[in-house]
């Protein structure tokens, strides 16, 4: 009889495109769809339940403290409303009114808010893929500090402020990277959408010119430790697969369905660039019948039982998606062959 591989080495076949003996799968839920699922269950803690593949650490989209009113201030400086979104909010004011860096303090990548919790999490979850994740890594975290509207005039009028602040987030990135390298991860996760429904937020120019040599300089960091390179970025930006492919990326998420075609992406990069996500977030995941959801999801499955995919909805899941697509999704995962809790 053949070994039983842990999740951890699970995801690491995969992602090596090589074979698994099944696909694996690492969930996401906002804070109304993981209540959802934790009033289903009878429980706070859903992963003994969902068994993501995944452990998180570091924290996806930064740390907040509370200002009250709905409101929190990121450790940019940054104060977000979430009257409404509950899980991130809306940008409000500038924590960079100015083009300028000048008198403003950047936050210290080395704080232990950022790494305490590590070794807790990983004896939770020894067995998990262990991931390290930096949220608005360059681009959203510029336009989340100076508004969006600011930055694109910056973009114009103030290109060497615009070079100079996505160099400042780019060094304190590498710094936390550093940092986590330390600890025994196998992927380094940086989150920062360029993309809209068709196209990027920029052109292709612009993005060369700004964006990736800081990328490049990032990416290597992860690369030279010869651990993968994991990105989010939302919208249509497969035009740029080529080019991250190129400085180190291993593995792209969040593989909308929406806005590309998942199937002909994974054929035209079998064994250059691995998926995670793809099953439609749009569309089935909220809208269609739990017989879609079971379909599409088996769809996926079949297209990356050879290696070099990750099951997920194209992004983490949110209020109104119905439990009971939520729940088939979960034991569509579960029911592969091969997989054993």
């Amino acid at each position: 009889m053949s070994a039983i591989l842990s999740p951890r080495e699970v995801v690491r076949t995969a992602v090596e495109f090589r074979r698994p003996p099944y696909v694996p799968w690492s969930f996401g839920f906002t804070k109304e769809a993981r209540e959802k699922l934790q009033a289903h269950y009878g429980s706070e803690d859903i992963q003994p339940f969902v068994n993501n593949h995944f452990v998180e650490l570091g924290s996806g989209i930064g740390f907040f403290d509370e200002l009250g009113n709905d409101r929190y201030r990121d450790v940019f400086g940054v104060t977000w409303n979430r009257s409404v979104d509950k899980d991130i909010g809306i940008v409000e004011g500038q924590a960079l009114p100015e083009p300028t860096l000048s008198g403003y303090q950047f936050p210290d990548p080395l704080s232990e808010r950022f790494f305490r919790d590590i070794p807790a999490r990983l004896e939770r979850q020894p067995d998990c893929y262990r991931i390290f994740s930096i949220g608005f890594s360059l681009f959203e975290r510029a336009w989340a500090m100076r508004g969006l509207e600011a930055l694109y005039e910056d973009l114009v009028e103030q290109p060497e402020f615009v070079r100079q602040l996505l160099g400042a987030i780019a060094e304190y990135n590498i710094a936390q990277v550093r940092r986590a390298l330390t600890y025994d991860i196998d992927a380094v996760y940086f989150g920062d959408d360029w993309g809209q429904q068709h196209g990027l937020l920029m052109g292709y120019d612009s993005w060369r010119e700004l964006i990736y040599p800081h990328l490049q300089r990032m990416y290597g960091v992860v690369r030279a430790a010869r651990k993968t390179v994991f990105i989010h970025s939302c919208g249509d930006v497969d035009e740029l697969f080529d080019d991250l492919i190129g400085i180190g990326l291993g593995v792209f998420n969040p593989f909308q369905p929406e806005v590309m075609d998942v199937g002909q992406l994974m054929t035209d990069y079998r064994g250059r660039l691995a998926f995670w996500g793809g099953v439609s977030t749009q569309r089935t995941m909220p809208h269609g019948t739990v017989d879609a959801v079971r379909a599409e999801v088996r769809e996926m499955l079949r297209r990356g039982r050879d290696g070099g995919y990750i099951l997920s909805p194209a992004h983490a899941l949110e209020s109104d998606v119905p439990l009971e697509n939520m729940l088939a999704l979960i034991d569509e995962a579960h029911s592969q062959p091969g997989y054993r809790r």
